[in-house]
């Protein structure tokens, strides 16, 4: 058979850096890939790039410069993965297959950051023309090379024919320690351990669940960087110490892969020899060159805006949000700081420096339990809303290893689940309510220290907040019930009634009359 006549397994949309080492990762598993990008530059990259890798002579990847080509290409029924930019470019190419002649038995997998939304309407849209599934890919482009965590979810049946693909490139973690199993070298193939994948649920569950992802990430990312912000500011440490700090705190509970890149970031100082911006004696770090205005793709804003909706508080996640957009605004910052008068400076021994480092450790650990507790409630409520059946063990499970939040943490956070499928939120787990108890003390004295610095730190002084207003039997919602009811008459509940009983308080009579109203008032 001429190369021109082979059939190859998957065809792949989209050869940017996540979907060429998607395709890569695919050609490492045995699998035979027709890659078709607009950019013809694209799909030869990719040709080459398997020609460095391949250890036979038989090619993986089979270049394809058209839709009807790519189509053409392909054993039926159609296995097609997409990997372009969210929004309008994936109904492009849905479109360009329908001109193309796909069929309704084929699959197209969106692996993008689409919003959950719009992946349900595209299921419904394309439903006579093709099987539309979504599987959202965490892990960069790394990840994306040697093992992501993939959150797949739309039509059981196509789950059926993906399942061997994506439980193969998928990363994978030992089955009795949790650990990840690490995949770094072209052509390697780990058989063993479990799959960073399973199926999510119906059409958008996937996206949903990669979307708190995302929002979880934000939060991580905040809350490393708010103790690092007391460490730099407050304490005036390097950053090659502060890294030395954050790898210490690496072999613990805070063992993640956010930290193990921050200590990465932290000690690295750019030399080269081709530019005088960049002089070879610069022995400055590269973290204190970058502008600090962080940038920002919207689904930890989408995460955001969820909690808002379905009334499910993410606090520590939506600060996270606040402090990417504040940080933008850094002329304004710059005026602001000539302006507004900041604490004395405060001194302190070399004890109370030390005290301060082991009491940022305990905050940083129960701001993050908070985050994680948080997106998990989000997504158990979102999950009655649209009647998803999400199992939240296996979800902690599969963002053990390949996704961008993996951690040691998640097996925690899977244990607590196999222990109580219907936990409504983990602080109320024995074990993360005893983690929380014991290390609050650490968590509030940080807090207020960086307070008397006067060093931002809304991510983890929100999350005290949070941990502080869940665990308050009575709170002040009462004045604010009366307070409503005074300017608005929207009634109120009372502890001495029976539930569900509407009053009133006629507060512009002079009596000031109290009444029951009925049911069906508003």
């Amino acid at each position: 058979m001429t190369q021109k006549s082979v059939l190859c397994d998957v065809g792949f949309i989209g050869l940017g850096v996540m979907g060429k080492n998607l395709v890569l990762n695919l050609a490492d598993n045995g699998y035979s890939i027709a890659a078709f990008d607009l950019d013809i530059q694209k799909v030869n990259d990719a040709i080459k790039q398997d020609k460095l890798e391949n250890q036979s002579d038989t090619p993986r990847v089979h270049g394809c410069f058209s839709y009807t080509e790519l189509l053409s290409r392909l054993k039926t029924p159609h296995l097609i993965v997409l990997s372009v930019p969210a929004g309008s470019p994936v109904d492009q190419v849905c479109e360009s297959l329908i001109g193309a002649g796909i069929q309704p038995d084929d699959i197209v997998i969106d692996t993008g950051n689409s919003l959950w939304v719009d992946t349900v309407a595209r299921e419904k849209k394309y439903k006579s023309n093709f099987i539309l599934f979504s599987s959202a890919v965490s892990g960069g482009e790394v990840g994306a090379r040697f093992g992501p965590s993939l959150m797949p979810s739309g039509s059981p049946y196509a789950w059926t024919r993906i399942k061997p693909i994506w439980e193969a490139i998928a990363a994978k973690v030992d089955a009795e320690t949790g650990k990840p199993l690490e995949r770094t070298q072209p052509g390697q193939v780990i058989e063993a351990g479990e799959p960073c994948t399973a199926y999510i649920g119906p059409a958008g569950a996937g996206h949903y669940v990669k979307m708190v992802h995302n929002g979880i990430e934000y939060a991580d990312m905040q809350i490393i960087c708010e103790a690092y912000h007391v460490l730099r500011s407050g304490l005036g440490l390097t950053p090659d110490e502060i890294a030395d700090i954050f790898e210490q705190w690496n072999t613990g509970p805070l063992d993640s892969y956010l930290m193990e890149i921050t200590v990465e970031v932290l000690r690295y100082k750019p030399t080269c020899h081709k530019s005088s911006d960049c002089l070879p004696e610069n022995k400055e770090a590269l973290v204190d060159l970058i502008l600090d205005k962080a940038g920002q793709k919207g689904t930890g804003l989408w995460t955001a805006m969820s909690s808002l909706e379905v009334g499910c508080p993410a606090p520590t996640i939506t600060q996270a949000v606040y402090a990417r957009s504040i940080s933008s605004f850094k002329n304004l910052r710059v005026e602001a700081f000539s302006k507004l008068a900041g604490p004395e400076v405060v001194s302190m021994t070399e004890d109370e420096k030390s005290e301060l480092i082991s009491q940022l450790h305990d905050a940083m650990y129960c701001a993050k339990i908070c985050a994680y507790a948080q997106g998990f409630q989000l997504m158990k409520h979102a999950a009655k809303e649209h009647g998803w059946q999400l199992n939240f063990a296996s979800v902690a499970k599969i963002w053990r290893a390949g996704c961008i939040i993996r951690a040691v943490f998640l097996q925690f956070i899977t244990d607590a689940f196999q222990r109580d499928e219907n936990l409504e939120n983990l602080m109320l787990d024995d074990f993360f309510a005893k983690q929380l108890s014991e290390h609050q003390h650490n968590w509030r004295k940080a807090v207020a220290q960086a307070t008397l610095f006067g060093i931002p730190i809304g991510a983890l002084s929100s999350s005290l907040s949070y941990y502080d207003s869940m665990r308050t039997e009575v709170l002040p919602a009462n004045l604010l019930q009366a307070q409503r009811d005074f300017f608005g008459a929207h009634t109120f509940e009372r502890l001495d009634k029976a539930a569900g009983k509407k009053y009133h308080v006629e507060w512009s009579t002079k009596e000031r009359n109290m009444i029951e109203i009925s049911s069906g008032h508003k």
